[in-house]
């Protein structure tokens, strides 16, 4: 805000000297300014590496507790896709179990409509032999009868202790169901 002041002839007499002054303060002032400016740059480069530094420590230790936060989230997804890949492979699991069941019946319904023997069965069979083999030989048919009845026994045995399929296969184009 500057006014203008009407100068009269003694005040214009003095204003040369004044305006110097004026000039001078003016001068003053500017170099003191930018003097205030020099020293405010030179300190803001002094004390900015200091601030840069400080700035990095605490970008790190901020990305050191977002990398510990996102290890504790991808270890808990973790946990829970393990939990339910164990429960679908439970399920799974169980849903084999009740189809080998199932096919087992069916295998065993199919084998008894055939007319095969089960392991069971031919165990008893066997049994029954070897005492029926005993009883002969107690008889009296004599140590020949008793030798041959003992190899018939164990050729039985042999032949018994042959998976039930081999068994069926050598059985079944002469054996005849009552069906037939």
């Amino acid at each position: 805000m500057v006014t203008k002041l009407r100068k009269t002839g003694e005040e214009q007499a003095t204003a040369p000297g004044e305006a110097s002054d004026l000039a001078g303060t003016v001068k003053e002032s500017a170099q003191q300014i930018w003097l205030a400016g020099l020293g405010a740059f030179s300190k803001a480069q002094a004390e900015g590496g200091k601030v840069f530094q400080t700035l990095v420590k605490e970008g790190l230790t901020i990305q050191k507790r977002t990398q510990v936060a996102a290890g504790e989230k991808l270890t808990d997804a973790t946990s829970r896709m393990a939990s339910m890949a164990s429960d679908l492979s439970n399920k799974a699991s169980g849903q084999w179990d009740k189809l080998e069941t199932i096919f087992e019946e069916r295998v065993a319904r199919a084998l008894k409509k055939l007319g095969v023997p089960t392991s069971r069965e031919i165990e008893e069979l066997v049994s029954r032999i070897e005492e029926l083999n005993r009883t002969v030989a107690a008889l009296g048919g004599g140590q020949v009868a008793a030798r041959k009845a003992a190899r018939k026994s164990a050729a039985r045995t042999e032949a018994v202790k042959r998976p039930v399929a081999k068994a069926v296969r050598k059985r079944a184009p002469g054996r005849k169901t009552g069906s037939q």
